[in-house]
């Protein structure tokens, strides 16, 4: 299996908005690795590993977000899968 590392960041209102918890729910049902944190600046970290269609889905996820969040832009950026998540958490 070819699974690959998406370091999405997120932009908008998405802190404090339950994001955190319902990304690691979104990636956990897609099969995904990695975590979420929240970043100094306002936005949200997602790093996540696993097969590009389930990176696919979670990206489109991302920028909806859940109800109370408002996304403005995301980021990401694509590299190799490491292999050093065992599930998908959040990060303080």
């Amino acid at each position: 299996m070819n699974n690959e590392r998406w370091t999405l960041l997120i932009h908008g209102r998405v802190q404090g908005v339950y994001y955190r918890a319902s990304t690691v729910e979104t990636a956990g049902e897609l099969g995904l690795t990695g975590y979420a944190r929240n970043l100094p600046d306002g936005s949200v970290e997602v790093v996540a590993e696993g097969d590009r269609e389930a990176l696919e889905q979670l990206h489109r996820w991302c920028e909806q977000g859940p109800p109370a969040a408002r996304v403005d832009r995301t980021e990401v950026a694509r590299s190799e899968a490491t292999g050093e998540f065992g599930t998908f958490d959040v990060r303080r």
